[in-house]
């Protein structure tokens, strides 16, 4: 067992923050379709697959080891 009192190190809170950022990103990029309603190439295919890979990165993030001292 680890002797550490957080369950994650450093390097996993900044590939979460890059998950997160990943994230607002793709939910950024739905909201400037200009497409009415959100159906355009933005709203539809750019935008959710942009979220779909910042949550896939997050499940990376909480899964990554840490470094050993």
């Amino acid at each position: 067992m680890s002797k550490s009192a957080f369950p994650f190190t450093k390097k996993n809170y900044r590939l979460m923050w890059v998950g997160i950022a990943l994230i607002v990103l793709g939910f950024t990029i739905i909201g400037l379709d200009s497409a009415p309603h959100g159906e355009g190439f933005l709203g539809l295919t750019l935008g959710p697959i942009i979220v779909l890979s910042g949550f896939i990165f997050e499940f990376y993030a909480i899964f990554a080891k840490g470094e050993e001292k």
